[in-house]
């Protein structure tokens, strides 16, 4: 594919821009650094002590530490930490401009009560008596099980508090958000046959496979993979990037195979088909270890040939067998799973496809390779304590439809919400919401808007004004991560044990609470059987108990790891006929095997896919001002959005580069810019998760367009999990 001029110096940029991410570049801008302090709501510190407060960013899931140098109480520049097992002094650009979302105009300053549709200030005390209020009402009229929770994240003590809060209440409905690590984590243990977490010994790999994955866009624990892709081209390890866009991680790859969107799955089966008709698989690994191996044989070779998988995927025949070769060659080989930064869970045949591979080769359990490990209880709490009204309202069926407690429960499907609750299939009175963006960062995020405005009762925990807030009845704002303690369990990925904690580097500026004191509190004012499931004073009572001896390390080095941790080996952890390996698992050989994105290809003639970015945050908290800044040209300018094109497409359709056209999906119409791009293939287009956010920051808001407005959610027959990666699109010249 030719790449002109303009092409590669942008992609030459971008590159950069990732590979600046490893510790030494970051620690030469500390001077550039110093303007990120020169806001107007920022002020300047008065000279005094200086000292550094060692804690953890928990901006994203990535569980880096950092360590921020502060002026007597003003913490004015924060850095990643050195020694820590993740991020070992490196820091992403979102962590290094954490301060402004310390200090920045869009914290919530105090509890806030709607009324007549005008937010009104209002003290702890009311806001926590609203809340109870509200609940012993639903509760004492036999709709407990009206009453959800939408949280960020399904580890750690905040959000099994959220939890356990609710089913003290006597509620199934908490949900968390899924992410590609989620659908991964599910696959390794139905192929394993118990509930299992996957790790990537990535730092040991020499020949990496990488599906979609942006290991350098943020992929998982994003400081961690940089830094892992620094060692790779230390050592000269191989990465190949296989995808339907030239990211920066493609541009950074030792080769970019483009494959068509969506044929993730086929292509990892027609490698996988190579490696067991030319028995280069391993023999030791699947005759010993494994079950299922002549089914899953016998679908490879009947469906997935290198033909087959080549009319699949775009691929030549000839590329699939010599990537077979070169992946099964390598003594340490691995295989990447989750699209971009992983945030979305994709399907669970993709996942098992990507995960079989990696067994066939042997790098289950292997340096270099993927650890299974078993999952553990994060604490040893007391029993919940549940009155008649509880144990009435747990007997009811959960929103999303699930099983509780069955060995193939995904945990939540939170994509279904939407669906339910603006159907009036399931209606829920009242839902909490913490850690997550739903009205901006789910799929078609105007129908989450529309589900919003059917429940009568919204509680935000947000610590800022974001597009779900404006759906609140009310806020109880937390502190953020630099004011408050919170357990931060090991990011996704890690293979090792490894457990951060944030800490109060600052005392809290405004009148915000941790969202476990506020759930702690709640539960003593209901009262009953609810108070008695929370026999913790406070929040940091509850940590300080949670985590008994390791609570002091904790306190004092900002982070517990076992360095000499290493997974079980195959004799170990395949030792009984029952606990092999199952190639021929329930899920996969019989999977649906591809989704069909949404839309009609002769109204929609071109595929939409959304793509993840370094400098944007797709997540529940948007970029502060220093991150937005850095957004390049062609993909922002002044408040337009670009849509990247390739030029043969856009020829065909008479779009200019740089000139306005008409974005239309199933979903919404929207109008946007043009960015002739060599780097992705015809017939599809690209647009970047994190723009268009509401609001009044003048820094954010109003800026580009939201790509969730434009996509939708299509349920994975097998898992449940939002499977879609993209949507069909039609583009006009405006």
């Amino acid at each position: 594919m030719k790449i002109d001029r303009r092409s590669f110096l942008s992609l030459g940029l971008g590159a950069a821009a990732g590979t600046a991410l490893t510790p030494l570049p970051w620690k030469l801008t500390d001077d550039l650094s110093i303007w990120t302090q020169m806001w107007p709501w920022t002020p300047v510190p008065q000279d005094g002590e200086t000292t550094y407060v060692n804690s953890a960013c928990a901006i994203c899931p990535g569980g880096c530490g950092i360590t921020v140098r502060k002026v007597e109480d003003r913490a004015i520049k924060i850095e990643g930490m050195d020694g820590h097992p993740v991020n070992d002094g490196g820091i992403c650009p979102l962590g290094l401009s954490g301060l402004q979302l310390l200090y920045g105009p869009r914290r919530i300053k105090s509890p806030m009560k709607k009324e007549n549709g005008k937010w009104v200030k209002i003290s702890w005390k009311e806001a926590i008596a609203v809340v109870s209020d509200q609940i012993d009402a639903l509760r004492k009229n036999g709709e407990a099980q009206a009453i959800g929770c939408i949280s960020g994240l399904r580890k750690g003590t905040t959000s099994q508090l959220l939890e356990r809060f609710l089913l003290s209440l006597g509620s199934p409905n908490y949900m968390s958000i899924p992410s590609s690590y989620d659908a991964y984590e599910l696959a390794v243990s139905r192929m394993h046959g118990r509930r299992m977490t996957a790790g990537i010994d990535a730092e040991e790999s020499n020949f990496i496979l990488s599906f979609g994955s942006g290991v350098i866009e943020g992929w998982w624990s994003p400081v961690r993979m940089i830094r892992a892709h620094s060692v790779w081209k230390e050592k000269k390890a191989k990465l190949v990037q296989m995808e339907a866009r030239l990211s920066n991680t493609a541009a950074q790859a030792d080769k970019w195979i483009p494959v068509n969107p969506g044929a993730e799955a086929a292509l990892a089966m027609g490698i996988a088909a190579v490696i067991v008709k030319e028995s280069l698989y391993d023999k030791a690994f699947v005759e010993n270890y494994s079950r299922g191996f002549e089914e899953f044989r016998n679908m490879l070779l009947d469906a997935y040939s290198p033909d087959k998988a080549a009319s699949i995927t775009g691929v030549p025949s000839s590329v699939i067998e010599s990537l077979a070769r070169d992946f099964a060659g390598a003594s340490r080989p691995v295989a990447l799973y989750g699209r971009g930064n992983g945030s979305q869970p994709g399907t669970l045949f993709e996942a098992m496809a990507v995960h079989a591979l990696n067994a066939i080769v042997g790098a289950v359990n292997r340096p270099g390779g993927v650890w299974a490990v078993e999952q553990t209880d994060d604490n040893d709490w007391p029993a919940i304590q549940m009155d008649e009204i509880a144990k009435k309202g747990l007997k009811s069926p959960r929103i999303d439809g699930l099983d509780p407690g069955s060995e193939k429960d995904p945990g939540s499907l939170v994509s279904r919400f939407s669906e339910l609750a603006v159907s009036g299939e399931y209606p829920l009175k009242a839902l909490f919401i913490a850690g997550a963006n739903p009205c901006y960062s789910f799929p078609d995020s105007n129908a989450v808007k529309a589900a919003f405005e059917k429940i009568p009762f919204i509680v935000s925990f947000s610590s800022y004004m974001d597009e779900t807030v404006e759906y609140a009845s009310l806020v109880l704002p937390n502190h953020t991560y630099l004011e408050r303690y919170e357990d931060v369990p090991a990011p996704r990925g890690m293979g090792k044990p490894v457990r951060g904690i944030t800490r109060p580097v600052v005392s809290p500026l405004y009148n915000t609470r941790n969202t476990g004191d506020a759930v702690i509190e709640l539960a003593g004012k209901i009262g009953g059987s609810v108070a008695e499931s929370f026999p913790w004073g406070d929040y940091e009572t509850c940590l300080q108990e949670t985590f008994g001896e390791e609570w002091g390390t904790l306190e004092e080095e900002g982070f517990t790891s076992d360095s000499d941790f290493s997974p079980r080996s195959w004799e170990e952890a395949f030792k009984e006929d029952s606990g092999k390996f199952n190639f021929a698992s329930a899920g996969f050989l019989d999977s649906v095997r591809e989704i069909v994105p949404e839309g009609d290809d002769g109204s929609y003639p071109l595929i939409l896919v959304p793509y993840d970015t370094l400098r944007l945050s797709g997540g529940y908290i948007g970029d502060p001002p220093f991150v937005i800044k850095t957004v390049e040209d062609t993909v922002l300018k002044k408040r337009d959005s670009f849509v990247e094109v390739n030029p043969e497409t856009a020829g065909k359709i008479g779009v200019k580069n740089g000139g306005y056209a008409t974005l239309s999906t199933p979903k919404g119409q929207v109008k946007v810019r043009v960015n002739h791009y060599d780097g992705i293939k015809p017939g599809v287009i690209a647009m970047p998760r994190g723009l268009g956010h509401g609001g009044t920051d003048e820094y954010l808001a109003e800026k580009g367009v939201n790509v969730n407005e434009l996509i939708g959610p299509i349920p994975d027959p097998q898992s449940g999990f939002d499977g879609a990666w993209g949507i069909r699109a039609k583009l006009t010249r405006a």
